[in-house]
């Protein structure tokens, strides 16, 4: 197995809102914000080469909106994506498995691009299979009205409607699934948004724990750090305790998709609770 961190592009959302209720005398200190109250964020994938399979882990927000929709998020280095897969000697038609945690845009936007007439839409990985869930599948096509504007049809939609759908079973009596992958398991959240799926890559006596927007950065390991999107907040404290018992009795990495300066850190326990150990790179330990 082959993993390689892949930027999907760096975007800017609310501090408060990133935050929820901590102060931002607090969360300032690990995530600055601009004059609008703006921090830079990340979106980083995962790509994996396993046995005969090139997976994709989320894909980031895409290029087909509209400027205005982009304006909001003042978006930057969205042109990584090809040019680092074709520096790994891959291109688009290369990736056989697109995996998505969830749905909402930051995540799944650039699953979908426009055909070349612009006049619809198509999957941006023609030989993939996209794989979800049912359960977050009917969540976000009857979307909430707190989480509508983060499930938008057009990046949805089409994904079924290509025939390259797939659904990963949830067992209901254990949050981890062994996946359709060889060494690779899904971990089930509910807190953010109805079952995200968390991959659990195991590779070279390592686990590393892809951890989507449960944890999205450095900043949100202690457990009251929960962010104001989290339609569950309090399902989200239990499930990030669980979590990071986990990693830090067992030496687990956990891999952040938006934290726009650390890849991945280590976690101890502490007289304050758990606690960040040490950030690295993915590329200094696999």
């Amino acid at each position: 197995m082959q993993i390689h961190v892949i930027n999907q592009g760096n975007f800017k959302l609310d501090g408060g809102a990133m935050f929820g209720v901590v102060p931002k005398t607090i969360w300032q200190k690990t995530n600055p914000a601009d004059n609008n109250n703006m921090c830079d964020w990340a979106m980083r994938s995962l790509l994996i080469e396993n046995n005969n399979r090139l997976i994709l882990i989320d894909t980031g927000i895409g290029n087909k909106q509209n400027e205005k929709f982009y304006s909001h998020y003042y978006l930057s280095e969205t042109d990584l994506f090809d040019k680092k897969l074709n520096n790994l000697g891959f291109s688009r038609d290369d990736i056989t498995d697109v995996f998505l945690t969830h749905l909402h845009f930051d995540h799944c936007g650039g699953a979908i691009r426009l055909n070349k007439e612009k006049t619809g839409f198509e999957p941006a990985f023609k030989n993939a299979i996209y794989w979800s869930n049912k359960n977050h599948w009917e969540w976000a096509t009857n979307p909430n009205p707190r989480e509508k504007a983060s499930f938008l049809k057009e990046n949805i939609l089409p994904i079924q409607q290509s025939g390259q759908l797939r659904f990963i079973e949830r067992n209901q009596d254990s949050p981890i699934l062994n996946s359709v992958f060889e060494n690779i398991d899904v971990y089930f959240v509910d807190g953010h948004t109805e079952s995200m799926m968390l991959p659990i890559i195991h590779s070279k006596g390592k686990s590393i724990y892809y951890m989507a927007d449960l944890i999205p950065s450095v900043g949100h390991i202690p457990l009251p750090y929960v962010m104001g999107y989290d339609t569950r907040p309090l399902l989200t404290i239990d499930e990030k305790e669980k979590i990071l018992s986990l990693a830090s009795e067992n030496e687990h990495i956990l891999f952040f998709e938006h934290d726009f300066k650390n890849e991945c850190c280590l976690v101890h326990l502490t007289e304050k609770g758990i606690r960040l150990k040490e950030s690295f790179n993915l590329s200094d330990l696999i």
